[in-house]
Formats: C-alpha cells, sequence, structure tokens
C-alpha cells in the first residue's frame, strides 16, 4: 500500500450532528422554558404564595430531567477522522478503529443508524437520525467510501 494512502481518504475529519433532534430540542425547549416563565409571572403574588416548596422542587425537578435529557440527544454525534470514529449516544463516548467496523446500516424507517463491528455487536449511532433524510443517507454514504478505502488492499481481494 502506497504511504500516502491515507491521506486518499476523502474528506476526513468531519462529524455529523442530528440536526432535526437539535432544533427541536433547543426551539421546544426554550419555548417551553419561556412559556412557563411567562405563566409563573401571570400569576399574582398571592396565588404565587399558595404554592409549596414541594410543589416548585417538583417543576424544577422536572425541567431539570427534560434538560438533561434533551442535552443528552442534542450532544448525540458521529466524528469521522483518520484513525477511526467516534460514536458520541447521550452521555456515552465510544471510539472504533476503522478495522473495528465492517459496515454501517440506516434501513428505511429506522430512527439512527447502525455500526457491525468485528467482535460481533453492533453500535447505535445516534448522531446519524434517519428523520434527517437525505441528509442522513449521505452521511451514510460518506462513512461506508471512508471504510471502503481503509479496507482496501494493495491485492484488494
Amino acid at each position: 500500500m502506497p504511504a500516502d494512502s491515507e491521506s486518499a481518504v476523502p474528506d476526513l475529519p468531519w462529524t455529523v450532528r442530528p440536526l432535526g433532534v437539535r432544533v427541536a430540542v433547543y426551539v421546544l425547549g426554550a419555548l417551553l422554558y419561556g412559556t412557563t416563565l411567562v405563566i409563573w409571572f401571570a400569576f399574582s403574588p398571592e396565588v404565587r404564595a399558595q404554592f409549596t416548596f414541594f410543589q416548585l422542587a417538583t417543576v424544577a425537578a422536572f425541567g431539570i430531567t427534560a434538560g438533561v435529557v434533551g442535552s443528552a440527544l442534542a450532544r448525540s454525534r458521529v466524528e469521522a477522522r483518520q484513525v477511526g470514529v467516534t460514536v458520541v449516544n447521550g452521555y456515552k463516548t465510544r471510539r472504533y478503529e476503522w478495522n473495528e467496523i465492517l459496515a454501517v446500516h440506516l434501513p428505511q424507517g429506522s430512527p439512527w443508524a447502525t455500526l457491525d463491528l468485528s467482535d460481533g455487536t453492533s453500535v447505535p449511532a445516534m448522531g446519524i437520525q434517519g428523520s434527517d433524510g437525505r441528509r442522513a443517507v449521505e452521511s451514510v454514504r460518506r462513512i461506508r467510501a471512508v471504510l471502503s478505502e481503509q479496507s482496501r488492499t494493495e491485492r484488494n481481494d
């Protein structure tokens, strides 16, 4: 294999993030937060005084939980680099070398792409969301192209 074959890998490095999920999380989260504040301040001081600490803590806990879950979904991504792929699903990060990845799948109607690994397991790649349509399909094609390039040998058998 020529020494410059690694430089022939197209478009590396690059990162794929879910567009629709991020828009939904950030826009709808901001709207929900803003609406809650408007409603709270629309109450008269007498009505606000009737809320107990536990009621306020419950609403705050739900808000924080929604923020943590939304943040986990929005931070999901797939990073393709010369040395391999980094998959971030929520708060868990996994790194794979190109030779550990056998295939990438995004079946019609699937929520996200899946990486088939050489150890017989599969890993979801939530950074490539099926709901992103053509963008997701193009991302899978790019990963497959790099995967094909990385697995090429001198004889290419």
